[in-house]
C-alpha cells in the first residue's frame, strides 16, 4: 500500500497545517467583516468559510447561514443585497425588496458604515496577528542572542568599517540593540543605506559607520534583495539568554513584531512596484502548503507563528487600493465621501475589471513561481 501511504504523509504532513493556518487567517478576516456589519445594522445572508458546495451549515436566530465548503481556499461574508460574496451589489434585487428590507442591506448603509465593515477585515487580520505574538511571548518568552560579533567576512562590509571580533553592537543610529536578531533585521532592511553603529569593545563605547551591501540571496520563499554587512554570531550556547514579559510586555513585544512583518511586507510590496524587489518572491497556495508543512514539523508554536505573519500579510495585500479588493472598496468610499454620490457604475465596473485582472495576474505569477520551483527541486532529486 505504498500509494496509499504516501497520500496519508502528504495529506497529514501538508494538507492539514495549510488548511488549518489558511482557514484560521481567513475566519479572522471574515468575522471582522460579519461583526462590524451586524454592529452597523446590515444583515448577513451567509458566512462561508471555503467555497463551493456546502459541506455542514446551519441557520443562526438572525438568518445567517453558517456554512463549511468544500473547497478550503478562502471564504466570504455576503451581506443582504449583494449578488454573490464578492461584494457585486444586486441592484435589480434591491429595488424589487420592500423599504423595510432594503433599509438592512449593505448597499443601503451610509458610506463610513460600509467603509467600517469593509475595512474591519483586515484590521481584524492585525488583531488576530497581535494576540497570536502576544499569547506566544507570554507563555513561551523569547530566546535572545547577544548582538556580539564573533565571525567577520574578509573583505567584507563590517571589516572594512572597523569592526573586530568581540565588538557588542548596542545601538544601531541611535536606537537601541538587544539582540543579534533586531540587529539582524535593520541590516537586511538596509541595503546600501548608511548606519551608525553604537558598539561596546574592551569595556568602552565607540562609534562605527558601515553600508549593508545589498545583495540578492536564495531564501525558502525564493530570491529576495537584502542588506549584508558581514557580520555573524557563534549562537554558542552562553550567547543565548531566554526573556521572559508580563502581558503587558507581551503585548509591547507583540505590537513590535507586527510592526516589523507590516513594514517589512509593505517595504518588499512598494519596492515590487519600483522594480527594486523580485516577483520571483511571490507565493501561491502550494508554497503556503508546503511551507505550513515543514514550520508544522517544528511544533506549535512555530505553525502559529506562521499564521499570523501571513495574517498580517493577507491583512496588507486586501488594503492594496485596487478594486475587488478592500482597499479598492475603501478608495471608492473615500471618492464617494469627497463627492457626495457614488461614482457613476461605468465607472466602478472598469475599475472592478482591472482589479480582477491584477488580482488573476498576482495569482498566475505566485503559482507559476511554485510551479518553477516545484519542477527545479524534482529535476535536482531526478
Amino acid at each position: 500500500m505504498p500509494l496509499i501511504d504516501s497520500v496519508g504523509t502528504l495529506v497529514g504532513t501538508y494538507l492539514v497545517p495549510f488548511i488549518f493556518v489558511l482557514s484560521l487567517v481567513v475566519f479572522f478576516h471574515e468575522l471582522g467583516h460579519f461583526l462590524v456589519g451586524r454592529a452597523c445594522g446590515i444583515k448577513v445572508d451567509a458566512f462561508s468559510l471555503g467555497f463551493g458546495p456546502e459541506i455542514f451549515g446551519f441557520n443562526d436566530r438572525h438568518g445567517t447561514r453558517w456554512r463549511l465548503a468544500l473547497l478550503p481556499l478562502g471564504g466570504y461574508v455576503k451581506f443582504h443585497g449583494d449578488a454573490n460574496g464578492a461584494s457585486a451589489t444586486d441592484n435589480e434585487a434591491i429595488e424589487a425588496m420592500p423599504e423595510a428590507e432594503r433599509a438592512v442591506t449593505f448597499a443601503a448603509q451610509n458610506v463610513w458604515k460600509r467603509a467600517a465593515t469593509v475595512a474591519a477585515g483586515p484590521i481584524a487580520n492585525f488583531i488576530l496577528a497581535l494576540v497570536i505574538f502576544t499569547v506566544m511571548f507570554f507563555v513561551q518568552g523569547r530566546d535572545v542572542l547577544t548582538p556580539r560579533v564573533d565571525k567577520l567576512v574578509e573583505g567584507g562590509r563590517a571589516a572594512s568599517a572597523g569592526f573586530k571580533i568581540g565588538d557588542v553592537v548596542t545601538a544601531i543610529d541611535g536606537a537601541k540593540i538587544g539582540s543579534f536578531g533586531e540587529m539582524q533585521r535593520i541590516v537586511t532592511a538596509s541595503g546600501d543605506v548608511t548606519l551608525k553603529f553604537t558598539i561596546l569593545r574592551d569595556g568602552r563605547e565607540m562609534e562605527l559607520t558601515a553600508t549593508p551591501e545589498r545583495r540578492e540571496i536564495k531564501t525558502a520563499f525564493g530570491p529576495e534583495r537584502i542588506g549584508l554587512l558581514g557580520i555573524s554570531s557563534s549562537g554558542a550556547p552562553d550567547s543565548w539568554t531566554k526573556k521572559y514579559f508580563s502581558l503587558p510586555g507581551a503585548m509591547q513585544e507583540a505590537g513590535k513584531e507586527t510592526w516589523y512583518v507590516i513594514s517589512r511586507t509593505g517595504a518588499y510590496l512598494g519596492g515590487l512596484v519600483v522594480g527594486r524587489e523580485s516577483p520571483q518572491q511571490l507565493s501561491g497556495p502550494l508554497r503556503i502548503a508546503e511551507v505550513s508543512g515543514e514550520v508544522a514539523k517544528s511544533g506549535f508554536w512555530a505553525l502559529f507563528n506562521l499564521a499570523a505573519i501571513l495574517s498580517i500579510s493577507v491583512g496588507l495585500l486586501n488594503l492594496l487600493p485596487v478594486p475587488l479588493l478592500d482597499g479598492g472598496h475603501l478608495l471608492y468610499f473615500a471618492a464617494e465621501a469627497l463627492r457626495g454620490r457614488a461614482l457613476p457604475e461605468r465607472a466602478q465596473e472598469l475599475g472592478f475589471r482591472f482589479g480582477m485582472a491584477f488580482v488573476a495576474g498576482l495569482m498566475i505569477v505566485a503559482t507559476y513561481n511554485d510551479l518553477a520551483r516545484l519542477t527545479r527541486q524534482w529535476l535536482n532529486l531526478g
